[in-house]
Protein backbone atom coordinates (compact mmCIF):
# COMPACT_ATOMS: atom_id res chain seq x y z
CA UNK A 1 0.00 0.00 0.00
CA UNK A 2 1.18 3.14 -0.75
CA UNK A 3 2.30 5.53 2.53
CA UNK A 4 1.49 8.74 0.71
CA UNK A 5 -2.16 7.58 -0.52
CA UNK A 6 -3.90 8.60 2.86
CA UNK A 7 -2.29 12.22 2.38
CA UNK A 8 -3.63 13.02 -1.11
CA UNK A 9 -6.97 11.80 -0.12
CA UNK A 10 -6.85 14.56 2.62
CA UNK A 11 -5.42 17.00 0.47
CA UNK A 12 -8.00 16.58 -2.57
CA UNK A 13 -11.14 16.82 0.34
CA UNK A 14 -10.04 20.22 0.93
CA UNK A 15 -9.58 21.46 -2.31
CA UNK A 16 -13.14 20.05 -2.58
CA UNK A 17 -14.24 21.33 0.29
CA UNK A 18 -13.15 25.00 -0.14
CA UNK A 19 -14.51 25.24 -3.54
CA UNK A 20 -17.52 24.10 -2.26
CA UNK A 21 -17.25 27.24 0.18
CA UNK A 22 -16.09 29.97 -2.00
CA UNK A 23 -19.04 29.28 -5.17
CA UNK A 24 -22.06 29.01 -2.40
CA UNK A 25 -22.02 33.03 -1.90
CA UNK A 26 -22.30 33.00 -5.99
CA UNK A 27 -25.24 30.86 -5.87
CA UNK A 28 -27.04 32.48 -2.67
CA UNK A 29 -27.17 35.80 -4.52
CA UNK A 30 -28.46 34.11 -7.80
CA UNK A 31 -31.18 32.72 -5.99
CA UNK A 32 -31.69 35.59 -3.72
CA UNK A 33 -31.85 38.20 -6.94
CA UNK A 34 -35.18 39.37 -7.43
CA UNK A 35 -36.89 39.61 -10.67
CA UNK A 36 -35.98 42.22 -13.41
CA UNK A 37 -38.73 44.64 -13.28
CA UNK A 38 -40.05 46.09 -16.51
CA UNK A 39 -39.00 49.62 -17.74
CA UNK A 40 -40.04 52.17 -16.38
CA UNK A 41 -42.18 54.23 -19.68
CA UNK A 42 -40.36 57.39 -20.82
CA UNK A 43 -41.88 60.70 -20.94
CA UNK A 44 -42.53 59.90 -24.98
CA UNK A 45 -44.24 56.93 -24.56
CA UNK A 46 -46.39 58.77 -21.86
CA UNK A 47 -47.53 61.48 -24.02
CA UNK A 48 -46.02 63.95 -21.49
CA UNK A 49 -43.50 66.64 -22.25
CA UNK A 50 -39.97 65.66 -22.29
CA UNK A 51 -38.06 68.50 -19.98
CA UNK A 52 -34.66 70.14 -21.66
CA UNK A 53 -31.62 70.87 -20.18
CA UNK A 54 -31.13 74.57 -19.75
CA UNK A 55 -28.56 75.47 -22.42
CA UNK A 56 -24.85 76.07 -21.20
CA UNK A 57 -24.01 80.18 -20.42
CA UNK A 58 -20.60 80.97 -21.98
CA UNK A 59 -19.34 84.73 -21.54
CA UNK A 60 -17.19 87.02 -23.12
CA UNK A 61 -13.72 87.93 -21.90
CA UNK A 62 -15.16 91.72 -22.02
CA UNK A 63 -18.52 90.42 -19.69
CA UNK A 64 -15.47 88.66 -17.30
CA UNK A 65 -13.71 91.87 -17.03
CA UNK A 66 -17.43 93.88 -16.07
CA UNK A 67 -18.12 91.15 -13.62
CA UNK A 68 -14.36 92.42 -11.86
CA UNK A 69 -16.39 95.68 -10.89
CA UNK A 70 -15.17 99.37 -10.06
CA UNK A 71 -11.56 97.76 -9.37
CA UNK A 72 -10.94 96.44 -13.05
CA UNK A 73 -10.70 100.28 -13.90
CA UNK A 74 -7.21 100.53 -11.94
CA UNK A 75 -6.69 97.32 -12.64
CA UNK A 76 -6.68 97.86 -15.96
CA UNK A 77 -4.72 101.28 -15.55
CA UNK A 78 -1.73 99.43 -13.69
CA UNK A 79 -1.67 97.05 -16.89
CA UNK A 80 -1.45 99.65 -19.06
CA UNK A 81 1.63 100.66 -16.97
CA UNK A 82 3.14 97.56 -16.78
CA UNK A 83 3.29 97.40 -20.16
CA UNK A 84 4.89 100.38 -20.84
CA UNK A 85 7.65 100.02 -17.74
CA UNK A 86 8.86 96.94 -19.38
CA UNK A 87 9.07 98.55 -22.86
CA UNK A 88 10.77 101.11 -21.22
CA UNK A 89 12.84 99.36 -19.04
CA UNK A 90 14.28 97.05 -21.66
CA UNK A 91 14.67 99.70 -23.47
CA UNK A 92 16.68 101.92 -20.85
CA UNK A 93 18.74 99.25 -19.87
CA UNK A 94 20.23 97.82 -23.08
CA UNK A 95 23.97 98.38 -23.91
CA UNK A 96 22.77 100.63 -27.13
CA UNK A 97 21.49 103.14 -24.85
CA UNK A 98 23.62 102.91 -21.45
CA UNK A 99 27.12 101.84 -23.11
CA UNK A 100 26.76 102.17 -27.28
CA UNK A 101 29.97 100.39 -28.50
CA UNK A 102 30.33 103.59 -30.76
CA UNK A 103 30.61 105.90 -28.10
CA UNK A 104 33.86 103.71 -26.58
CA UNK A 105 35.21 103.07 -29.48
CA UNK A 106 35.25 106.71 -30.43
CA UNK A 107 36.71 107.49 -26.65
CA UNK A 108 39.38 105.10 -26.81
CA UNK A 109 40.85 106.90 -29.65
CA UNK A 110 40.82 109.82 -28.36
CA UNK A 111 42.44 108.81 -24.98
CA UNK A 112 44.90 106.78 -27.00
CA UNK A 113 45.95 110.24 -28.98
CA UNK A 114 45.73 112.65 -25.57
CA UNK A 115 43.23 114.88 -27.17
CA UNK A 116 41.06 115.36 -23.88
CA UNK A 117 39.52 118.19 -25.11
CA UNK A 118 38.02 117.00 -28.04
CA UNK A 119 37.08 113.83 -25.67
CA UNK A 120 35.06 115.92 -23.19
CA UNK A 121 33.49 117.92 -26.51
CA UNK A 122 32.33 114.19 -27.91
CA UNK A 123 30.83 113.46 -24.50
CA UNK A 124 29.19 116.94 -24.37
CA UNK A 125 27.58 116.31 -28.13
CA UNK A 126 26.79 112.76 -27.49
CA UNK A 127 24.75 112.41 -23.97
CA UNK A 128 24.59 108.84 -22.64
CA UNK A 129 25.29 107.13 -19.16
CA UNK A 130 28.58 106.11 -20.38
CA UNK A 131 30.03 109.74 -21.66
CA UNK A 132 27.76 111.66 -18.67
CA UNK A 133 30.56 109.83 -16.51
CA UNK A 134 33.69 109.98 -18.26
CA UNK A 135 32.55 113.77 -18.46
CA UNK A 136 33.12 114.55 -15.29
CA UNK A 137 35.82 112.46 -15.01
CA UNK A 138 37.56 114.47 -17.51
CA UNK A 139 36.41 117.59 -15.91
CA UNK A 140 38.03 116.88 -12.73
CA UNK A 141 41.70 115.55 -14.04
CA UNK A 142 43.11 118.69 -12.96
CA UNK A 143 42.18 117.84 -9.27
CA UNK A 144 43.89 114.83 -9.33
CA UNK A 145 43.65 110.56 -9.06
CA UNK A 146 40.94 110.87 -5.69
CA UNK A 147 38.49 113.61 -6.87
CA UNK A 148 38.56 112.44 -10.41
CA UNK A 149 37.19 108.95 -9.17
CA UNK A 150 34.90 110.42 -6.91
CA UNK A 151 33.35 112.70 -9.11
CA UNK A 152 33.03 109.39 -11.34
CA UNK A 153 31.50 107.61 -8.67
CA UNK A 154 29.42 110.00 -7.29
CA UNK A 155 28.14 111.02 -11.25
CA UNK A 156 27.80 107.20 -11.91
CA UNK A 157 25.31 107.04 -8.69
CA UNK A 158 23.28 109.70 -10.51
CA UNK A 159 22.69 107.35 -14.15
CA UNK A 160 22.20 104.47 -11.52
CA UNK A 161 19.48 106.21 -9.86
CA UNK A 162 17.70 107.58 -12.75
CA UNK A 163 17.63 104.02 -14.49
CA UNK A 164 16.48 102.15 -11.48
CA UNK A 165 13.70 104.89 -10.31
CA UNK A 166 11.96 103.83 -13.32
CA UNK A 167 12.03 100.05 -12.51
CA UNK A 168 11.00 100.30 -9.27
CA UNK A 169 7.51 101.42 -10.27
CA UNK A 170 7.17 97.74 -11.25
CA UNK A 171 7.64 96.42 -7.41
CA UNK A 172 5.06 99.13 -6.74
CA UNK A 173 2.73 97.76 -9.35
CA UNK A 174 3.32 94.04 -7.84
CA UNK A 175 2.10 95.00 -4.79
CA UNK A 176 -0.34 97.10 -4.62
CA UNK A 177 -2.59 95.05 -7.96
CA UNK A 178 -2.98 91.87 -5.45
CA UNK A 179 -4.31 94.29 -2.90
CA UNK A 180 -6.66 96.46 -5.01
CA UNK A 181 -8.00 92.85 -5.63
CA UNK A 182 -8.48 92.30 -2.79
CA UNK A 183 -9.98 94.98 -1.86
CA UNK A 184 -12.20 94.10 -4.95
CA UNK A 185 -12.74 90.43 -2.97
CA UNK A 186 -13.95 92.43 0.21
CA UNK A 187 -16.75 94.50 -1.71
CA UNK A 188 -17.99 91.26 -3.89
CA UNK A 189 -18.23 89.68 -0.76
CA UNK A 190 -20.33 92.28 1.13
CA UNK A 191 -22.59 92.25 -2.00
CA UNK A 192 -23.08 88.85 -1.99
CA UNK A 193 -23.77 88.25 2.08
CA UNK A 194 -25.98 91.87 1.60
CA UNK A 195 -27.68 89.99 -1.09
CA UNK A 196 -28.33 86.59 0.42
CA UNK A 197 -29.57 88.41 3.35
CA UNK A 198 -32.35 90.58 1.56
CA UNK A 199 -33.25 87.68 -0.92
CA UNK A 200 -31.59 84.90 0.39
CA UNK A 201 -31.05 81.62 -1.76
CA UNK A 202 -33.98 81.72 -4.04
CA UNK A 203 -32.09 84.73 -6.42
CA UNK A 204 -28.72 82.52 -7.50
CA UNK A 205 -28.21 85.04 -10.25
CA UNK A 206 -27.32 88.10 -8.27
CA UNK A 207 -25.64 85.95 -5.95
CA UNK A 208 -23.24 84.61 -8.51
CA UNK A 209 -23.07 88.19 -10.12
CA UNK A 210 -21.27 89.17 -6.39
CA UNK A 211 -19.17 85.70 -6.33
CA UNK A 212 -17.93 86.42 -9.58
CA UNK A 213 -17.34 90.19 -8.92
CA UNK A 214 -14.62 88.42 -6.09
CA UNK A 215 -12.86 86.22 -8.31
CA UNK A 216 -12.28 87.83 -11.47
CA UNK A 217 -11.03 90.80 -9.08
CA UNK A 218 -8.90 88.32 -6.95
CA UNK A 219 -7.47 87.10 -10.52
CA UNK A 220 -7.19 90.15 -12.01
CA UNK A 221 -4.82 91.79 -9.21
CA UNK A 222 -2.59 88.50 -9.51
CA UNK A 223 -2.25 88.17 -13.11
CA UNK A 224 -0.94 92.01 -13.14
CA UNK A 225 1.09 91.08 -10.25
CA UNK A 226 3.28 88.03 -11.45
CA UNK A 227 4.66 89.55 -14.39
CA UNK A 228 5.34 93.28 -12.95
CA UNK A 229 7.34 91.15 -10.00
CA UNK A 230 9.19 89.21 -12.65
CA UNK A 231 9.90 91.93 -15.32
CA UNK A 232 11.09 94.03 -11.97
CA UNK A 233 14.01 91.50 -11.14
CA UNK A 234 14.87 90.79 -14.77
CA UNK A 235 15.18 94.49 -15.71
CA UNK A 236 16.81 95.08 -12.61
CA UNK A 237 19.37 92.72 -12.74
CA UNK A 238 20.25 94.13 -16.17
CA UNK A 239 20.36 97.72 -15.12
CA UNK A 240 23.14 96.56 -12.39
CA UNK A 241 25.05 94.51 -15.50
CA UNK A 242 24.82 97.62 -17.27
CA UNK A 243 26.04 99.48 -14.46
CA UNK A 244 29.17 97.07 -14.19
CA UNK A 245 29.90 98.10 -17.94
CA UNK A 246 30.44 101.26 -17.24
CA UNK A 247 32.62 100.81 -14.42
CA UNK A 248 34.97 98.74 -16.65
CA UNK A 249 34.97 101.06 -19.21
CA UNK A 250 36.01 103.95 -17.25
CA UNK A 251 38.43 102.01 -15.38
CA UNK A 252 40.35 100.90 -19.03
CA UNK A 253 40.16 104.90 -20.00
CA UNK A 254 41.34 106.04 -17.12
CA UNK A 255 44.30 103.87 -16.30
CA UNK A 256 47.73 105.16 -15.78
CA UNK A 257 46.59 108.58 -16.21
CA UNK A 258 48.85 111.08 -15.82
CA UNK A 259 47.67 113.16 -13.08
CA UNK A 260 51.00 114.75 -11.53
CA UNK A 261 51.29 115.85 -15.43
CA UNK A 262 48.35 117.10 -15.90
CA UNK A 263 48.03 119.08 -12.29
CA UNK A 264 46.15 122.29 -12.14
CA UNK A 265 44.74 121.46 -15.81
CA UNK A 266 41.21 122.96 -16.27
CA UNK A 267 38.87 121.00 -19.25
CA UNK A 268 35.97 122.04 -20.12
CA UNK A 269 33.24 124.56 -19.72
CA UNK A 270 32.17 123.98 -16.37
CA UNK A 271 31.62 127.40 -14.47
CA UNK A 272 34.15 127.56 -11.20
CA UNK A 273 32.32 129.24 -8.37
CA UNK A 274 35.03 128.92 -5.61
CA UNK A 275 37.45 132.13 -5.65
CA UNK A 276 40.07 133.27 -3.13
CA UNK A 277 38.54 134.50 -0.23
CA UNK A 278 37.89 138.39 -0.05
CA UNK A 279 39.95 139.21 3.27
CA UNK A 280 42.57 137.74 1.57
CA UNK A 281 42.19 139.51 -1.68
CA UNK A 282 42.16 142.52 0.34
CA UNK A 283 45.08 141.90 2.57
CA UNK A 284 47.45 140.95 -0.43
CA UNK A 285 45.91 144.73 -2.22
CA UNK A 286 47.14 146.69 0.77
CA UNK A 287 50.81 144.85 0.88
Amino acid sequence: MNPYLPYSRLIVSLTAALLLLAGSPLLMAQDAAPATSPPAATPAATGAPVPQEPPAVTKTLWQQILEGGWVMVPIALMSLATVYLIIDGVLRTGRAKIAPEAHEKQLQKLFQSGDYVGAYQFCKANPSPLTNVVRIGISLIGEGKQVTEEGMIGELAKENSRIQTWISYLSVIGVCSPIVGLLGTVTGMIKAFSTLATSGIGDPSSLSASIGEVLTATASGLFIAIPAFMAFYFLRNRAISAIHQIQDVTATLFRKMPYDAMAGVVIGDEVIYASTPSWLQSAGAAQ
